[in-house]
């Protein structure tokens, strides 16, 4: 179904999806599914979370009678908050990384809010077999602890990018343990807006997915946004609308991070200072401008998203072809 573009303020070529229980293809590369009930969450915070995506697995793994591993490589990305021209506010986010299998998750939780989350499969796997064999429900809840993005029902969008540098992250204090996919689980389902993301990020002890080191972009309905980084395990809060691959808290590690990043950081900072409002074309249009295929990279710009947190529509985009518009709504 193509939604009816109003002022140019929406693609005209959006096309409206409806994620059922069952993987739907979008195009190679980019598929959806709906999850709802009780996929165990609540447990895994109870009993502790998990201080490794090992430990993630293995409760997985306890859950589905199904061997579950999680890995990954470095990845770029971007992410930029700011005033819709329709009211309310945005939040875009690329993800930037070789090509991949992006999967859409519409997440109807018992206990939490309601949810659209995006989650590389190629990060997970399966045992010995692929875990696209799995049973859809199955890749569905295996999903669901490994987002990279998303936006809940509050407005709230989360995302994670990573940083270039030899440090991770590691607390070790009393307080239970999450990673940095449950982590964005738990903000997706727990957190109304950006204070109340905070206040649950403090009861964890952080440990960074993968090796890397990462900082979160955080924005909410009310247009507040924020990095949240951690520098020798400390959690550091740095009011920002713009967040791509490098520290931007103060201090020694102040930008540290890749040269591109910071390139990638200027435009975006320069369309914000030149706009002070968007429409989501002119969003989408700020996230072309720092895609991968301006860098003449071999990595790709798998997913482009724009989030309107006022409406609680997420229109991706998929592998830079920003003339196709898939809009999923959280509600």
């Amino acid at each position: 179904m193509e939604e009816e573009n109003e002022k140019g303020s929406r693609d005209e070529n959006a096309i409206w999806i409806t994620p059922t229980s069952e993987i739907a293809e979008l195009e190679a590369g980019l598929s959806t599914i709906r999850y709802e009930g009780d996929y165990g969450f609540d447990t895994f915070l109870e009993q502790g979370g998990a201080g490794s995506d090992a430990d993630v697995a293995a409760y997985i793994t306890s859950l589905l009678a199904q061997e579950i591993h999680m890995e990954g490589t470095p990845f770029g990305c971007s992410t930029l908050s700011v005033e819709n021209e329709a009211g309310g506010y945005l939040f875009g986010r690329n993800f930037d990384w070789n090509a991949c299998h992006g999967l859409i998750v519409s997440a109807r939780p018992e206990n939490g809010f309601s949810s659209v989350s995006t989650v590389n499969m190629d990060f997970i796997r399966a045992g010995g077999v692929e875990v696209s064999q799995l049973p859809d429900q199955m890749q569905a809840l295996v999903s669901l602890y490994a987002p990279l993005d998303g936006m809940n029902e509050k407005g709230l969008a989360v995302s994670v990018n990573m940083i270039q540098d030899s440090a991770d992250i590691n607390q070790d204090t009393a307080r239970p343990d999450i990673t940095t996919t449950t982590a964005i689980r738990l903000l997706l389902d727990k957190a109304a807006d950006v204070e109340e993301a905070l206040k649950l990020l403090q009861q964890y002890d952080f440990h960074s997915s993968m090796g890397m080191m990462v900082h979160l972009a955080l924005a909410d309905a009310e247009g507040r946004s924020v990095a949240v980084e951690y520098v020798d395990n400390e959690m550091i809060v740095t009011e920002t609308p713009v967040v791509t691959n490098f520290y931007l808290a103060p201090g020694e590690k102040q930008g540290i991070g890749t040269t591109q990043s910071h390139t990638r950081y200027e435009i975006l900072t320069q369309t914000l200072e030149g706009q002070g409002e968007m429409t989501e074309v002119e969003m989408r249009d700020a996230l072309d401008s720092v895609s991968k295929d301006n860098f003449g990279e071999f990595e790709s710009t798998e997913w482009s998203i724009v989030m309107n947190q006022e409406t609680k529509e997420l229109i991706y985009y998929h592998r830079e072809n920003y003339k196709t518009a898939y809009v999923v709504s959280v509600e």
